[in-house]
């Protein structure tokens, strides 16, 4: 059964963009720009882990100049899932009603933020997906999107999810979705945090949609993508997906 949300509409709504941030002072200025003219009423929280290229720095300066924007400064690099994490809490904190995933590197289109929001009406999470109807990537090597298209097919299979996308790093959150889990309990990175998060959604009950986005590879910068990272969502989803289907089965033996 699902939970219902805050009708109300995204305009109406406080939004607050996390963007997590290590080495992205040149993305940074850009996307912020990008975002404030798709929409202008949201706020942005640039969530940095020590930056050796100066984006803490540099955002302090935006944050001074805008005051749309916020500033999180970590001490080390510790990873994408701590770092959101840090920032919905803070989001909650502030009395947020709609809290963001978006990337710095331009990867994720501000100009299509408008749709995700929009979503919201009907829905608690909305997934910015790349595999659904009306989806695509742009300058991915076929490697990779076999990777991510076959990643997502069995996250679907091993959980027994109807999400094409939980891979997925764009995606706008009701402030209910996130304090209904237990964040203190994640400490999944990347594929698998994303995966991990809309899991949670999916079981607490939470109204779960996907709608088509763009994803372009990054034009500047390194990626943050490790062969780790993938492992990392191999193992849990697989652990996850056993422990899912055997409790499947032993209520199935019990109503037996």
């Amino acid at each position: 059964m699902s939970r219902p949300g805050n009708e109300a509409a995204a305009d109406q709504q406080r939004v607050l963009v996390i963007i997590p941030t290590y080495n992205e002072a040149e993305n940074l200025p850009v996307i912020l720009e990008r975002l404030f003219d798709s929409v202008p009423s949201a706020h942005a929280l640039v969530v940095d882990d020590g930056s050796p290229d100066g984006t803490g720095e540099l955002a302090d300066k935006l944050a001074t100049a805008d005051e749309r924007i916020e500033v999180l400064h970590r001490t080390e690099k510790s990873g994408l899932g701590p770092a959101y994490v840090a920032g919905f809490r803070h989001g909650l904190d502030a009395g947020y009603d709609v809290l963001v995933e978006m990337d710095a590197d331009g990867s994720h289109a501000p100009e299509q933020l408008p749709r995700l929001l929009a979503a919201l009406a009907h829905a608690d999470l909305v997934l910015g997906s790349r595999w659904v109807p009306g989806g695509e990537v742009r300058n991915w090597p076929k490697s990779r999107e076999a990777l991510s298209r076959g990643a997502n097919l069995y996250t679907r299979f091993a959980l027994g999810i109807d999400l094409y996308d939980a891979t997925g790093g764009y995606r706008a959150y009701r402030a209910s979705v996130l304090r209904g889990i237990d964040l203190g309990s994640i400490a999944s990175q990347g594929y698998c945090f994303q995966i991990d998060l809309a899991w949670r959604a999916v079981q607490a009950g939470f109204r779960v949609t996907e709608v088509p986005i763009s994803f372009a590879d990054r034009e500047r910068g390194e990626s943050k993508m490790s062969g780790s990272v993938v492992r990392e969502a191999l193992v849990k989803v697989t652990s996850w997906g056993a422990t899912h289907r055997a409790g499947q089965l032993r209520g199935l033996l019990r109503r037996g």
